[in-house]
């Protein structure tokens, strides 16, 4: 145990069950652990904790009031969309259902309170009781009231409480603006390389050493941590396509020390797989039957992107067409590929004597939206009215990472965007609607 878990009022034992438990997060927890002070002390009335996904925040606020064995309520505010059902949790969690079924049928902040408060004075708290607030940013949807009082619950109840936000926005951009009461921040930073490497090679395989399954993990990070360092999504690839590297060994071909062999087995499947990284086209049971069945017909590996998985409306794939053509066209040679009527144009005159680099090794440029809009209009078989639901497309596209917004959220007047699709990806979605996008492409002519 470290000595940043060291702390009076708890047990040593439970503290060492604590410190097994978190792994790399040994200096977070030392923090609560101070904020939090001696179970029977006076706590600070809110504290913030911030930071990306999967950097380990519920999982050390959970795991310290679990083996604490300290009073807590846990809040998910995606399930309490209302402030009527977050207080009926939070009476549920602390005092049990006949606290909870005290509440009027719409009660109000000043209801809650009162309520508490009676609570309090029939059980007084012995040690500090906890409210953790679990994707607290919504909070701000809202009742304007509901946030500044939580912050502040502890002299609203009297009551040794103490409100743990968590989220993953920062207190700047969390703050209200008629003001409040200013909790304590505690920030979470992402995982390190070292870091996930140590946290994952715990997940070892029972059927092989824990060397294995470690330089397993060490290939696995050097293909995915430079676009991926989500702890969730990284356990779900390595549980993915363990059973894919381990294949040799299962059949004899290699041995356990033989690191280099097993490397070139799997690198095709890890290289296929980081092309669809967050999207999960297919669960894991459908993707390892699908792989059996294409090796069975084909011998290919075709991987977790296969194209033929890849389900769009009608209008998504001419939209993702407009935005790659945007993309890897320059902007001059709209007229001569979307004009009917353009006049007669010299390809001398047309190519540049200096534009003698591929704009697809260049990779995309940026957009506005008005072009892409013009591009789709030009290449769509039929008239399209530019509806709400044409916008909505482009925000999916977004939201599939098949597209990328530039520039700051607030540029709403003129958002720019580049396509995030390769090639081989754009021909087969064309394919699937007969539209020859060779035709126009510039770098084809």
């Amino acid at each position: 145990m470290t000595a940043l878990l060291q702390r009076p009022g708890y047990e040593p034992d439970r503290l060492l069950r604590v410190a097994e438990k978190l792994p790399c997060r040994d200096v977070q927890a030392g923090i609560l652990l101070s904020l939090m002070g001696e179970p029977g002390q006076y706590s600070y009335p809110s504290i913030f904790i911030y930071g990306h996904r999967a950097t380990g925040k519920s999982h050390v606020i959970h795991t310290l009031l679990k083996e604490l064995e300290l009073p807590y309520a846990t809040i998910s505010c995606v399930e309490c969309i209302s402030a009527a059902l977050l207080f009926e949790q939070v009476l549920l969690s602390l005092f049990g259902s006949d606290a909870a079924s005290m509440l009027p049928r719409s009660p109000s902040l000043s209801d809650f309170v009162r309520i508490y408060r009676q609570q309090c004075s029939q059980s007084p708290a012995k040690q500090t009781r906890y409210i953790v607030l679990e994707k607290a940013e919504l909070l701000r949807d809202m009742d304007a009231n509901l946030l500044p009082a939580l912050l502040r619950l502890q002299e609203l109840v009297e009551d040794n409480v103490t409100v743990t936000l968590l989220s993953e926005i920062v207190w700047d951009t969390f703050r209200p603006n008629t003001g409040c009461f200013e909790p304590l921040l505690l920030h979470f930073p992402d995982y390190s390389k070292g870091e996930l490497q140590q946290i994952l090679s715990q997940d070892s395989h029972p059927s092989y050493s824990a060397e294995l399954y470690s330089s397993y993990i060490n290939i696995l990070l050097g293909v995915f941590y430079s676009v991926c360092r989500d702890l969730r999504e990284l356990r779900h690839l390595a549980a993915l396509n363990f059973s894919k590297f381990c294949e040799p060994l299962e059949e004899g071909k290699v041995k356990e020390g033989d690191t280099h062999k097993l490397w070139r087995n799997i690198e095709p499947h890890l290289k296929k797989a980081m092309q669809t990284v967050y999207l999960r086209e297919v669960s894991s049971v459908q993707w390892e039957q699908l792989q059996q069945m294409e090796e069975k017909e084909t011998g290919a590996v075709r991987g977790l992107s296969a194209h033929a998985h890849v389900e769009l409306p009608y209008y998504s794939k001419f939209l993702l067409i407009a935005a790659y053509l945007a993309s890897f066209n320059p902007a001059r040679t709209d007229k001569r590929f979307f004009l009917k009527h353009h006049g007669k144009i010299k390809k001398t005159n047309f190519l540049k004597k200096h534009e003698k680099t591929s704009n697809h090794l260049l990779g995309p440029k940026p957009f506005p939206l008005d072009r892409l809009l013009a591009i789709f209009y030009s290449v769509v078989d039929n008239r399209v009215a530019p509806t709400a639901s044409i916008f909505s497309q482009i925000s999916s596209l977004v939201t599939l990472q098949l597209l990328t917004r530039v520039g700051h959220d607030d540029q709403l007047d003129v958002p720019k965007y580049k396509c995030a699709v390769s090639l081989d990806f754009i021909r087969a979605i064309a394919r699937t609607v007969n539209f020859d996008i060779v035709k126009y492409l510039y770098d084809f002519l």
